[in-house]
């Protein structure tokens, strides 16, 4: 299906219904929750009744974002016509339960995506792999639907399209995607305020944790990874969301192809699992990485989960990704 072919149908699904469900994946990050409120937005725009909501809290760096406070974190009671699934492979990684997903009884049921590992499970699926981030296939359905983006879509959207590229240094930034930005701004984003709010507001357990994990890091030619655990977590007082961007330190090192950030996860059963943030440079695939782990992404920032110990975690992490670094392959095969 073309981007055309998907947004004309996805215009004929908005005009049939009257009422929405909108969730993007667990543990949200500035495109899942930008561009749930922009879908949000747009549906206020043409009179429908729309609700969003996330399993997990939302971070405090977006929590200045316009509509933010309509967000809850149930399932609605009342079966939506539709629900709209944004940057997920499947139900199960909005972090909500797919049998109460299901209980919910939504007439249909839409995903858009644009990750690597995107997959058609659902009534509708647009997928494109291309878009620098599903906030700008947004952007594309407002556009072609001929809605104005106001002052508060354009927040959104902007805050969507920076988080995702990493402030426009992932592979998928085109000339289009600066052309976004620069409309955007245009329509009333303030990308010095969206900048300050996102990458300068800083707790201070973000910065304590930052130091424990560059304490921690080990490099091995041109491999990067590091690990926290709980315990570091506490100490440091830092929240789940303070690990965001953590690993970007890590590729940000010169000679470092592929890095890995793990954070330790206890569990009722005093077992112990490990989140990882995968990031890469250039032609390393850590999306293929992560799903040959269980989990997925983009070629250049991916992410999993692993079971412990942590020694068995790194180990497999460590050697996946030396594995996928095209010095290693090439010893391999000589």
């Amino acid at each position: 299906m073309t981007n055309e072919s998907a947004i004309a149908e996805l215009q004929r699904i908005i005009a049939r219904h009257q009422s929405f469900f909108i969730t993007s994946h667990a543990r949200p990050d500035g495109d899942a929750i930008g561009t749930s409120l922009a879908v949000m937005h747009l549906l206020d725009a043409l009179g429908k009744h729309s609700v969003v909501a996330f399993a997990d809290a939302i971070p405090n760096t977006y929590l200045t974002l316009p509509g933010v406070e309509r967000i809850v974190h149930a399932l609605p009671s009342a079966a939506p016509e539709v629900a709209v699934i944004l940057e997920c492979d499947s139900v199960e990684r909005t972090g909500f339960d797919p049998r109460s997903f299901a209980a919910m009884r939504p007439g249909m049921v839409v995903n858009i995506d644009h990750h690597q590992s995107g997959r058609d499970y659902a009534d509708f699926n647009w997928i494109d792999m291309k878009a620098c981030a599903v906030a700008a296939m947004i952007y594309d359905l407002t556009l072609a639907m001929g809605i104005p983006i106001t002052c508060a879509m354009a927040t959104c959207l902007y805050t969507a399209v920076l988080t995702d590229t990493a402030a426009f240094t992932h592979a998928g930034t085109m000339a289009s995607t600066f052309s976004l930005a620069e409309h955007l701004i245009q329509c009333g984003a303030d990308p010095n305020g969206i900048a300050q709010q996102v990458y300068h507001s800083n707790s201070v357990g973000k910065i304590r944790l930052l130091g424990s994990a560059l304490s921690n890091m080990q490099i091995d030619g041109e491999v990067a990874w590091t690990l926290v655990t709980e315990d570091e977590m506490r100490q440091a007082g830092a929240q789940v969301e303070d690990c965001e961007g953590v690993v970007n330190y890590l590729i940000g090192i010169a000679g470092v192809r592929a890095a890995a950030f793990l954070r330790e996860v206890a569990l009722p059963d005093n077992d112990r699992h490990y989140r990882l943030s995968l990031r890469s440079k250039g032609e390393i695939d850590v999306a293929r990485v992560a799903e040959e782990l269980g989990g997925g992404g983009h070629r250049n920032a991916s992410g999993c989960t692993l079971e412990g110990p942590a020694d068995r975690a790194t180990a497999r992490i460590v050697a996946a990704l030396q594995a996928a670094c095209p010095s290693v392959r090439s010893t391999l095969l000589a």
